[in-house]
Formats: structure tokens, C-alpha cells, sequence
């Protein structure tokens, strides 16, 4: 795949951070903080030659900084400086009061990397971005973990992550954008998200992080008729596939079974577009954060699933968040982000009805059928044919071919 140089709203040499272009910001929700900021430089060989410093990023920093550079966390225009990081994580808020989920941070161990030097940062020979750096400062990452995470413990994947993948140091810079990173997937940048959004109805996010199977689906259209969204609305179903749990099922194959079914139910009221971030698994506090991505994205709705983000013990396998802990914050943020959540429907399907509620097949005494994920799993690798009430065939396929 050919490197992906970002569309302009403007010729020229990028001096500032941009606000898009009327046509860009076609979509009715306001960006995060009042503007979609825009990075990126037209004049790449000059940006690249006020570098002294030549980094290759990680998996995890190539999602930060292109939705850094593109405007996905907007007001932001850098890795986070000291007193915004320590803001963020004291009061997940920036300095000037405007909220934020989780802290966004370059790290590094080299000791002799030093504020006012500007760094390229490369994905193989494909220049990123350069950033110039503007402090150096050693975290405390244990109250970072137990603020952004609800805990100190290696058995849960943010906290292990920041412990055993973060290096020493963590620095502030401004952000200036080059290219888009090579991936196997496509992902738009918000104002050209925005572009292709009506402009004049509800738009509803939905995040997942795993194959949509058939109650995803169910969800994520009846949130539709949901009373908090206007008539007309539609979904945009925006799959995070960078970085996440070890045991996930891996991003390039995840954005095959979105395509596919992309194609098997074609609903002119569902969109499809992927996202560049790495999941902290981080509970109620990611949830604020993907809010604020997808408002950036345009969205003005947002559902918010049982424990969200969550995530369990690797040792004693008990959850770290209660099942509403992400609602229950999301609702009282609402009104400060700008960003109604929906909260998922508990649905079950039934010999005699199909998809109904929980609440609904208990009321009727309807007979429920169950599948965990474990057994479909087992199912899966055997061969066995799964049931179509519970995943799409064309999915199905595609996990197995890529098994």
C-alpha cells in the first residue's frame, strides 16, 4: 500500500494548526474544544529537515500521533507537556479546563534525548512526523495507573502496559504531520469523516474492538430508535483497530470481517470507517476519551455498552470496573462533552421471537438461547457450523480463513 498523504484544505506551507474548511466541517457536531485542528505540513522536506534525530515509533505512537497530526483529539496539538499530563491525569481535564480521558504521551528511555530537539519520527523509511520537543519530565506511574486505570496492578493490560512498554521518561512536543502511517485498513481522517456525514440528522457512534456478530448489530441499529436520537439518524460503526489486548483477534483481521459485512447487510443508515487508536482498556475514563474522538469525528451520539472498555484480572479473572461504571460517568459528562450516550440495549435471542431484551424474554417466559464466547471459539477451530443467530456467515468465514 502506497503512503498516505493527507487531503489540504489549504496550499502552502503549514505554519499553525488549521481549522478544516466549511466543506470539511459539513457535520453538525462541533469539534472537541471549538476547532478540528489540522497539523499537517504541505512542505514535507522542510519540516523534516529542521530534525536532528531520526526515531522509529511504536505501534502505540503511530495511533497517537496520527490522530494527534489529523485532529481525532482535538485540542490537543502534541504529546502532552508535564503540567498538561499531571492535569489530565489529577483532574482528566486539560490545564484550561477542557475535559480529557486519558493522557497522550511520548515516551522514551534514551537519557540523552533533550527538550528544544526536534526528532523525525519514521515507520520503516516513511517519515511520520517530526516533533519538537519541549520538556522531559519521569512519571509517576503508579498514580498515573491507579487515576486512568482504577489500579496499580500488572494484572490488568493498561497498567502492564505503561509499566513494561512505556520507557522511563515521557516528553511534551508539537506535533507536525508528514504522512499517514501504512496500514492494512483505511482510516479517514476526521474532517474527511465529516465530509461524508449528513449534516442534518443524528449521528450515533458505536466502538468496538472485536467481529460485529448478530447481537452487535441488532444493537447498534435499534439504538436508532432510541427516544435520545432524533428522527432520520444513522451509526457510524468506527472499530478501533491498532493495539489492544493480547489475546484479541488482530486489527487487519477484524477490518475483513467489517468489510464483508459491510457488503452482506449494505444499510444505507450504517457507515463504516476505522480508527488508528490503541486500546488502554482503561474503563470509565476511556469511554470519556472515545467520546471525545468520535465527536471530533462528528458524531453527536455515542453508545455506551456494559463495562465498556473493561477489562479482568489476568490472575484471579475478576472484573476491575462494575457494568455501568462507564454509563454512569459518561452521563454525568454528558453535558460537558457535548455528546449524548445511548445506553446498549441487554439483548437476547429467543426460539419464538428472536432478538428481544432480556428484561422482555424474562416478562414473556420466552425460551433463550445461549453461546458463550469460549464455545464459539471451541466451535471455530473445530469446524462445527455456528449458528447463524449468533454470527454472520460471511464473518464466520473470515475467521476461519484466518485462523
Amino acid at each position: 500500500m502506497a503512503p498516505q498523504r493527507l487531503s489540504r484544505s489549504n496550499s502552502g506551507v503549514a505554519t499553525a494548526p488549521r481549522v478544516a474548511s466549511s466543506l470539511m466541517m459539513a457535520a453538525k457536531q462541533v469539534p472537541h474544544g471549538g476547532k478540528l485542528v489540522d497539523l499537517m505540513t504541505d512542505d514535507v522536506e522542510a519540516a523534516i529537515a529542521k530534525a536532528t534525530i531520526e526515531l522509529q515509533a511504536t505501534d502505540r505512537q503511530l495511533c497517537d500521533v496520527q490522530l494527534i497530526m489529523t485532529g481525532g483529539f482535538s485540542p490537543i496539538e502534541g504529546f502532552m507537556d508535564e503540567a498538561t499530563y499531571n492535569s489530565v491525569v489529577e483532574n482528566m481535564a486539560l490545564p484550561d479546563g477542557t475535559i480529557f480521558g486519558l493522557p497522550v504521551i511520548f515516551d522514551t528511555d534514551d537519557e540523552d534525548l533533550s527538550p528544544g530537539t526536534t526528532i523525525l519520527l519514521k515507520q520503516g523509511d516513511l517519515p511520520i512526523a517530526t516533533v519538537e520537543l519541549t520538556d522531559k519530565y519521569t512519571p509517576n506511574k503508579v498514580a498515573e495507573c491507579k487515576a486512568c486505570y482504577g489500579t496499580s496492578e500488572l494484572e490488568h493490560p493498561g497498567t502492564l502496559m505503561v509499566a513494561t512498554e512505556r520507557g522511563k521518561y515521557y516528553m511534551g512536543g508539537k506535533v507536525t504531520g508528514l504522512n499517514a502511517p501504512v496500514r492494512d485498513f483505511p482510516c479517514k481522517t476526521p474532517a474527511e469523516v465529516r465530509e461524508e456525514l449528513p449534516d442534518d440528522v443524528d449521528v450515533v457512534a458505536f466502538q468496538c474492538r472485536n467481529p460485529v456478530h448478530r447481537a452487535h448489530y441488532e444493537l447498534f441499529t435499534r439504538a436508532l430508535d432510541d427516544e435520545l436520537v432524533g428522527e432520520g439518524g444513522i451509526v457510524l460503526v468506527h472499530p478501533t483497530c491498532g493495539p489492544t489486548q493480547a489475546d484479541d483477534i488482530p486489527g487487519t483481521v477484524r477490518y475483513k470481517t467489517y468489510e464483508v459485512l459491510k457488503e452482506e447487510t449494505a444499510n444505507p443508515r450504517v457507515f463504516w470507517e476505522y480508527l488508528p487508536y490503541s486500546m488502554h482498556m482503561a474503563g470509565p475514563r476511556e469511554a470519556i476519551q472515545h467520546m471525545i474522538i468520535r465527536k471530533n469525528f462528528g458524531c453527536t451520539h455515542f453508545i455506551i455498552g456494559r463495562d465498556m472498555a473493561g477489562s479482568k484480572s489476568s490472575i484471579t479473572g475478576e472484573d476491575y470496573y462494575g457494568a455501568f461504571d462507564a454509563q454512569d460517568l459518561a452521563k454525568a459528562k454528558s453535558e460537558e462533552l457535548g455528546v449524548t450516550p445511548v445506553p446498549s440495549l441487554n439483548l437476547v435471542f429467543t426460539e419464538e421471537e428472536g432478538y428481544v431484551t432480556d428484561t422482555e424474554a424474562k416478562e414473556k417466559g420466552l425460551n433463550i438461547q445461549k453461546l458463550s464466547g469460549t464455545k464459539f471459539r471451541q466451535m471455530l477451530r473445530g469446524g462445527e457450523d455456528i449458528p447463524e443467530w449468533f454470527a454472520f456467515k460471511s464473518v464466520v468465514s473470515v475467521l476461519r480463513d484466518n485462523a
